[in-house]
This record gives structure tokens, sequence and C-alpha cells, in this order.
């Protein structure tokens, strides 16, 4: 005899202040469940409307979604609950909404223990939280906030509390997507007796049949084990098959870019991802000293001022400091952003260190660069459009995944977009490896023609920041 399936309880989110400041459609993102706004988040959510922060702008969708659900409802519409809409304002959510959501509307009588000394706006949360599970005790109440601190104390007191998921592209960083595929042993013989190949515009191309071509993607790179062995990258792929494009070794001097050669598999990868004229999107994820914006800017340079693919190289990055802040800087804009860029600098004295002439040589290349290489700041990019530009977008790491839609969607006709970060370095309040608009970036852009991605994994710096990685 069959057993019955056993009914999940009726669940009532409570939800904390920087859910909605993190994401303003959070309210409609828990299906069929209800959710409880206590009064004192209102207050928070007012306090902090005003200002061009990218908080401040979520306060105020949140305030609009808000009063378009209340419109034209009466007191005791509000007291039994507003419905939330069945269609939903997030597209890709598992369900619709089709909850309540339920304000505080009277005092909620439930003390906090005298272990919880304090009356700040946690502690109100708190003792609304303990009040809901007290007047609804057949239901399960959860505390949702990105505060740990909160839920900290929230599971010391009894409590139950969740971080915040519905934002999460991927549940665990370790299956993001690497750019790169290992070729199975036995894997030509299983496509000997169906292998086509040809060349075309001086590359080789194979069509290959293989149970393993079911699991790649467009400009996935395939390889075999061996080093200097086969690498190629996926350009078509059909129901286990695929087009494979050999691909081009810049780990050769002769085949240097800007006297820059690629030191390893991964690089080599990037390279050709980097000055592939049919690809408008890379990204580049790696830890420190692996090379992601000595490659970048150098494939740059190649297209901008040697073939002349673009009229200018742009480079921007998020305004975190590593330490104190140094308050305000002086000049134009490009004056002010270059002390956050000493990577910039730093890569171009490599880049231009082996040039002819001497000092003097050396001097007259760097004028040429500086009048073709742009920094722009992140913050005056809304409505502005980008034609024929190579944009490097460094530390993509720290932007949400709606800056990085609003920084993607700048790029015009002929304009190809970087975007560099290291997803275990993030300075963002409330960012995390699976939150941050690199990973968004990442996950919604696997299998789209004209994107590609590598994960660069061996640093090239030096032996003492190799190992200061490794053990520090």
């Amino acid at each position: 005899m069959p057993t019955r399936k056993r009914a999940e309880p009726h669940r009532i989110f409570v939800l904390d202040t920087n859910v909605l400041m993190h994401d303003p459609t959070a309210i409609f993102r828990f299906e069929e469940h209800d959710i409880f706004i206590p009064m004192i988040v209102l207050e928070e959510l007012d306090a902090g409307k005003k200002g061009m922060s990218e908080a401040a702008r979520n306060v105020r969708q949140v305030s609009r979604f808000l009063d378009e659900l209340m419109l034209n409802s009466s007191k005791r519409q509000i007291d039994k609950g507003l419905d939330l809409p069945s269609a939903g304002y997030v597209p890709g959510g598992k369900k619709p909404a089709s909850g309540r959501l339920f304000f505080q509307t009277h005092q909620l009588r439930a003390g906090l223990p005298d272990t919880l000394p304090g009356n700040g706006a946690d502690d109100a949360i708190l003792a609304n939280t303990l009040a809901l599970q007290l007047e609804h005790p057949k239901a399960r109440v959860t505390l949702v906030s990105k505060d740990i601190n909160l839920r900290i104390k929230a599971a010391i007191i009894g409590v139950n509390a969740e971080d915040y998921y519905s934002d999460k592209t991927i549940e665990d960083a370790d299956l993001l997507y690497t750019g790169k595929a290992e070729l199975r042993s036995g894997f030509w013989d299983e496509a000997g007796c169906k292998l086509d190949s040809w060349h075309e515009e001086g590359r080789t191309h194979y069509r290959v049949c293989n149970r393993q071509a079911a699991d790649w993607e467009p400009n996935q790179f395939v390889y075999d084990q061996d080093e200097g062995g086969f690498e190629a990258i996926v350009r078509k792929v059909g129901d286990e098959t695929a087009e494979l494009e050999v691909l081009r070794d810049f780990r050769k001097e002769r085949h240097g870019i800007w006297g820059i050669c690629a030191r390893n598999r991964e690089q080599n990868f990037a390279f050709n991802l980097l000055l592939d004229p049919n690809i408008a999107l890379v990204t580049i994820l790696g830890p420190a000293g692996t090379g992601k914006t000595l490659l970048t800017l150098a494939a740059g340079l190649v297209q901008t001022l040697e073939t002349n693919q673009f009229n200018e190289v742009i480079m921007t990055r998020v305004t975190i400091p590593l330490g104190e802040d140094i308050g305000f800087l002086p000049g134009t804009e490009e004056e002010k952003m270059e002390p956050w860029m000493g990577a910039l600098m730093d890569n171009l004295e490599v880049l231009t260190q082996s040039q002819e002439g001497g000092s003097w040589g050396r001097a007259a290349t760097n004028d040429l660069l500086r009048n073709r290489i742009k920094i722009r700041s992140l913050n005056f990019m809304r409505g502005r459009t980008f034609l024929n530009r190579y944009i490097i977008l460094d530390e993509a790491q720290n932007l949400t995944p709606k800056q990085m839609k609003a920084i993607v969607t700048r790029a015009g006709p002929g304009t190809k977009l970087v975007c560099l970060g290291n997803i275990a370095q993030i300075d963002t309040p409330y960012l995390s490896e699976t939150t941050c608009g690199l990973t968004y970036l990442v996950n919604r852009f696997r299998g789209w023609a004209h994107y590609g991605h590598i994960t660069l994994m061996r640093g090239e710096r030096s032996r003492l920041a190799d190992f200061a990685s490794e053990t520090l």
C-alpha cells in the first residue's frame, strides 16, 4: 500500500529590510507562501529611500510595488492580506506568486528573552517573528535576512531564520561553468568512423559524432590532457554532434600579441576568445596573478592600434577601496579614476618596456596609448551607447546582477565587452560567489553563439605571488 505524502505546513516568511534593499522583487519570489512585513521594516525603507545609490533605487522600487498592490485596497482587505499577482513580476521563477502579503496592522505581543539586550530594529523584527509563531502555531514562520548576525541571534532564541536564496544563480560556486572540457579517453576511436574534416579560412575544422558532444556549449574549449596536444573550440552543437575548430597557438614568440605570449593552456584559450571578431562578450575568471588584465589589454591594443577593429579601449571598474577610503579625489573624471586603475598602469608598463628607442621611444608609445585608452567611471554609464569600442570591465565580481545588466546593455554595434574578475574576492555587501553579477552573467550567457568564457587557474605573476596565493 503506497504511503501518503505528508502535506507540508503552511509557511509565513518575515522579510528583513536588507532583503528588499537587495532585491526589490523579493515579494514575488516566494511562490505559494505568505509574506509578512513588520512596520519597522517600512520605517527603515522610508529612511533609506533618498540618494542615488543602488540600495536607494531598490527601496524606491519596492515602495512602487507596494503602492501598486495596495491600490484601492480597504483597511479590511489589508488586514486579511493582499493577494500577490499570479503572473508575477519576475520571469524564470519556479512557480508564480500565489500567496498573500501581510503588514503589521496591530501590536504583536511577545517578549524577547532577557539574554537579548537592546531595543534596536533587529530586535523588533525578532520580536515580531516570535509573536507570529505564537499566533500561528500550525504554520512554519521563517525570518529571511541577508544579515548573518541577525540569523545567528534568531537561531539562539529559537527563531527559524534563512538567507535569501532566490537571487542565487547557482547552488555552489564550484558548479560554475569553466569554459573548457577535457576529451575522454577513447574519444577519437568512438568518433573515427563518423569524422569529417575540412579547411576554411586557413583553419582546420572537424565534425564529430560522440556522446560527449551533447554536453558541450558553443565557444567551449575541448582539449587532450597532454600539454601541447589537441586544442579546439566548439563552433556548433547538435544532437551528439559538434563542429570543432582547431585553435591558434599563441604560446610561441612569433605568434605573440603585443610582445606577450600565452604561458599555459588557459591563457591560450583566453587569447583565442579575445581576438575572435565573432565573439562580442568575453568573461575571464581567475585568482590574482593569472594574467587576466595583461592578456585582455594586449589583445585590445592589437585590435585597436594595428588592425583598427576598434576606435579605442575603454577601461572601467567598481570603485571599492581595499582599506579605509581616502575621501574625494580632485580633477576630471579620468583623473579621479586613475588611482583606481593601478592594474592598467602596471600592465601598460609591461607592454611598453620592450619598445625600441629607449626612454624616448617608450615615452612616445605611452603618449600614443593614453590617447587611445580611456578611463571611465561606472557612475556615468547609464544612458550611454558605445560604438566600436573595446570595453574592459575590471573587478566585475563586485557588481550586482542589476548593475551588470545596465553595463552590458550599453554595448552598441561593433563593440566588444570583456569582464574580468575573481569571485573569491567580493567586497560589495550582501553579495557572494553565487549571487554576484559576474556569476549571473556567466550562467545566463552560457550557450550563446557570440559569448565565450574561460577560467584561468595557474598563476604566472611570480614565484612569490604564486606561493602566497597557495599558503596565505
